[in-house]
């Protein structure tokens, strides 16, 4: 499994492009502000991508669907729960003064346990509402693998010493730290966790010394 990120101003929201080492099909993950980057990374390195998956639908974590999906014309995937947040992007931006355009619509809503297939990776879609409601984090990692075998993309849901924000539309600070405790630190420790923003860190890490969950 290869992984390459970006991340722009002015959220510095982490974009990443998750590819099969061995067929070269790949998955981009929240195409925000710099998504141009690797769109190019994908055509230089002759990737394959197959679907576009967001975490969440908040505006720094999509604002890049529609130049992906014009660039890459593959189908997009978003937990119905947050269609309200996704289709209201407009009035999101309005939010942090910025002048947004709405987006293309959803091709497809996880399902409930979905695993989808991104050559020989598979990816566990989690539902882990509490940062929003439809917020997911994406298990991907090897099919020959065991499932706890997996680096996680938790979106907002996680981040190294700290939780995501409960205070927008939809927000609950308890869900989410149930969301956490159920869907993520059930992975061992040595478990890689790429935040939607800043560093990565490990599920060992977050057990041990995050404020929110010690």
């Amino acid at each position: 499994m290869e992984i390459h990120r970006t991340a722009a101003p002015p959220f510095f929201e982490n974009t990443f492009l998750v590819s099969c080492d061995e067929t070269r099909d790949a998955v981009l993950i929240d195409p925000g502000d710099g998504v141009d980057a690797l769109i190019e990374s994908a055509r230089s390195r002759k990737l394959r991508v197959t679907k576009i998956l967001l975490t969440h639908a908040h505006l720094d974590h999509i604002t890049g669907v529609g130049q992906a999906k014009a660039a890459l014309n593959v189908p997009v995937w978003l937990h119905k729960e947050d269609l309200f947040l996704y289709d209201g992007i407009v009035e999101q931006g309005r939010m942090f003064g910025l002048d947004l355009e709405r987006q293309p619509a959803i091709d497809h809503f996880y399902a409930p346990n979905e695993c989808l297939t991104v050559g020989r990776l598979v990816v566990d879609v989690r539902h882990t509402p509490g940062h929003c409601p439809g917020g997911v984090c994406l298990a991907i990692g090897r099919a020959d693998a065991p499932p706890d075998a997996r680096e996680l993309f938790v979106g907002d849901t996680l981040f190294a010493g700290s939780i995501g924000r409960t205070d927008l539309p939809g927000g609950d600070l308890d869900l989410l730290l149930n969301s956490i405790r159920s869907q993520l630190l059930v992975y061992p420790d040595a478990t890689i966790v790429h935040s939607g923003h800043g560093p990565d860190t490990t599920v060992g890490v977050e057990r041990a010394t995050n404020p929110f969950l010690t």
